[in-house]
Parts: C-alpha cells; structure tokens; sequence
C-alpha cells in the first residue's frame, strides 16, 4: 500500500482532523456513557455497598487497562511509524506478534485472579461488609480479562488500519449491548452485581471477537494477521514507549487505594461510595479528550515516521487549538450539571449525595487542566518519546496527586481529598506546557539545526 492509499498520508486541515478523529472520540464518550449506566443500574439495583466495592477492585482493572493501553499506544507508535517509512510488511509482523503478547498477558492475569482471589480483594482493603460484594463482582469479570486486553488493543489499531469508524461502532454495540444486559441480569433476572459483572464482560468479549475476525478474514487492509515473528525489541520498544500509559494506569491503582482508605476512615463506606461516583464521573468526563489524544495519535506518529515536520507542526497546532477551546467547555459544563450527574447515582438527601455534591464543585476544577495533560502524553507516545511520557506521568500522579492524597486531608480534612485532584492537575499542566513549547520550537527548527 503506497502512501497516496494511506489514509494517514493525506493532508489535513482542522475539520478534516477532527472528522478522522471523531469516531474515536465517540467511542470513548460512549464508553464513559455506558460505564456510568452500569454503575447507576448497581447503586439503584443492588445499593451503594455494591457501587463501593465496585471501587475496591478497580485497582485490578486499571492495570489491566494498563498493561492494554501500554501495548495498545507503544505499538500503535511503532506500527505508524513503520507505515510512514513505507515498511508495510513490518507493521503487518509488529501488529500479529503484539497481539499474541496481549492475548499471553491477559490469560495469565485471569489464571492468578482467580487463583488468589481472596488475598487479592483483602489486599485492596475490602472490608468485611464490601468483601461478598467484590469477591462476587471480580471473580466474575476475571473472566473475561483476556478479551478486555484484546478490545483494547483492536480499538487503538483499527484507527491505524485506516478504519476508526469501525472501532466506533463496535465499540458503541457492545455498550449499548451492555446497558441491555445490565438491565436483564440486574433488574429482570435479580443477579446483583454478579450480573453487572457479566455484562460488562459480555461488553468486553464482543468487538474483541469481531476485532479477531475482521484482522484474520479482512486480507486487503492496511493491517492483517500474518504469521507472527519474534521481535524482542520491538516489543519492548513498545513497552518502553507505551509506558506513560501505564504509569498513568498503575499510579491510578495506587491513588485509588489512598482514596479508598482515606475515605473510609473519615467517612466510612459511605465516603468510599460518594469517591467512586466522583472517579467514574471524572473518567466519563474526559472521555473527549482521551478520545481525541487517541483519534490523532496514528496521525502524528505516520507524520514523525515520514519525517514530514511541516505537516506535523500544522497537526500539532490544531490538536493544541482544540483541546485550548474544550478544556473550558467541559469545566462550565461540570459546574451547570455536576450535582444532576451525582443525582444519578445517590438518591438526592442521602448522605452519599452530600459528600458527592459538595466534592464535585471543587473537582471540576481539574477539567481546566486535564485535556492538555493527556494530550502532550499522547502525542510524546505518538512521537515515540516514551521517556518525556512517562516522565510527564509519573509526576502528575505518583507524585503530585499521591503528595496530595497524602497531605491535604490532614490540613483540610475530607476537603482536601477533593482538592488534591485539581492540584495535581493544575501542577503537571505546567509542565505539559513547557515540554510543549520545547517540542514546537524543536520542530521549528531547520533539520540540520
């Protein structure tokens, strides 16, 4: 396939971007809609013990995404760049061997859930009244762990293959397939949080099966399964190069667990209920911006591949323009609807909804931050730079969100858990910035220079 025939190649102008990058975008709006349905159909169906302990075993489905996204974003990289160097058959080998790795992960961490369960749950503080609720909703979605990485994996690719409305549309079957089954298992057939597991693992197993058949049946594409070579080194380059992501992923594990515990000692289960709702609403809330960073990422990688600066440059700067105007959008957004969003989850009055409430208005503050966070993340991946990635991951969350965790609720109490967030945001946004400035300027810069 020459470069004419790439939809990466082509020339693109700020509604042509944007228009490439929408499918992925909805996608993860989509995502966080039906996550935050699945959650409302738990609090409204079960109770707020079983949203809590939701929250408990999170950590395990965040290195799970983790561990995807790593692959997904660091092989995504090398996969466009071999592209734009006109390497086809390369990309084709990296694409198959990336697969295999992923499919080897997400088994062996389904074996070792199972097999250590128990420890597991005691280890990410269940208490006794949450632990039948987590032990019954994790022992279930282990099961499908494997297709979880596989899904993660495929809806990065098919926007490098040239195919993003696909992902798209996958993606949106199986959360509307989701929203269905939550509906049946909990409300019809009174499964608990038994069957809100299920459906969320029904919803994992469906585009990672359509995701298999369309990469071994679809022979004319930019990207097909091939009989795979060992690459110890592309592998992990990938790793390396995707490892922001899971920094990103590992260090939400561990700020998760300081939520959890802290809330729980100040507020009981009721705090750890009201921090889960704030969580799953921040991750709904910068769905755009994930979504976007992912929908450009093959672009930017393609043109860094190529050696194209100019092109790259022009990319850059209407990613940069989009995320300045949207970043405020989502924060006033935040502040019109946020208590109506906490009202889905926590009957109104209740003290889960008071906590909630009151923690949401000085949260949305970080809404003016995040989406330059995640961008400049994306793009260093994009750009094959893990090191400035990672680097840029590591301090906006091990260490300015983990110090504020830490810190502030012994200064401010229960309001400090709510700043911390914004913090931490509003620190590492400065950084971005300055790494961003480098980077431009970098690019400005004749190639000899």
């Amino acid at each position: 396939m020459n470069k004419r025939q790439n939809t990466l190649a082509k020339e693109f102008n700020g509604a042509q971007l944007l228009r490439f990058a929408l499918p992925t975008m909805i996608m993860m709006v989509f995502m966080g809609l039906y996550t935050i349905v699945d959650t409302i159909f738990v609090s409204h169906f079960v109770n707020t013990d079983a949203l809590a302990s939701i929250n408990i075993v999170c950590p395990v489905i965040n290195l799970t995404v983790g561990l995807g996204t790593m692959l997904a974003t660091g092989g995504n990289a090398v996969i466009a760049r071999n592209m734009g160097e006109g390497q086809e058959q390369t990309a084709k080998d990296n694409f198959t061997l990336l697969f295999m790795v992923g499919l080897v992960i997400g088994t062996a961490i389904m074996a070792g859930g199972l097999i250590w369960l128990d420890n597991i749950l005691r280890l990410l503080g269940a208490s006794d009244r949450l632990f039948p609720y987590a032990k019954a909703y994790l022992g279930t979605l282990l099961l499908f762990i494997p297709a979880n990485i596989l899904q993660t994996l495929f809806a990065s690719l098919f926007v490098t293959a040239g195919k993003p409305g696909l992902g798209s549309a996958l993606s949106i079957c199986a959360g509307i397939l989701n929203i269905i089954l939550d509906f049946v298992f909990i409300a019809l057939c009174h499964m608990g949080i038994r069957g809100a597991a299920l459906g969320t693992g029904i919803g994992y197993l469906t585009p990672a099966a359509v995701g298999l058949i369309y990469f071994t049946v679809h022979r004319r594409g930019a990207l097909y399964f091939c009989k795979p070579k060992w690459n110890g080194s592309m592998v992990l380059e990938s790793c390396l190069n995707g490892s922001s992501e899971m920094v990103g992923q590992l260090a939400t594990v561990i700020t998760t667990l300081l939520f959890n515990r802290t809330m729980i000692k100040l507020m009981g289960e009721d705090g750890v209920a009201a921090v889960t709702i704030l969580l799953y609403a921040q991750f709904l809330l910068s769905t755009l911006h994930i979504g976007f960073s992912m929908g450009v990422a093959p672009v930017i990688g393609y043109n860094y591949g190529s050696g194209d600066r100019q092109k790259l440059k022009a990319i850059l700067g209407i990613c940069l323009r989009f995320i300045l105007i949207s970043s405020p959008a989502v924060f006033l957004a935040c502040l019109v609807g946020g208590t109506a969003l906490v009202g889905l989850f926590a009957e109104l009055g209740s003290a889960v909804y008071h906590i909630a409430a009151q923690g949401f208005r000085i949260f949305s503050f970080s809404f003016l931050f995040c989406g330059v966070n995640i961008f400049t993340s994306a793009m260093f991946t994009a750009l094959s730079n893990g090191k400035v990635s990672a680097v840029l991951s590591f301090l906006r969350t091990f260490i300015f969100l983990t110090s504020g965790i830490l810190l502030l609720p012994k200064l401010l109490g229960v309001t400090g858990i709510w700043v911390a967030v914004p913090a931490a945001e509003g620190l590492a946004c400065c950084l971005s910035v300055r790494c961003l400035c480098r980077e431009y300027r970098r690019l400005s810069l004749n190639p000899a220079e």
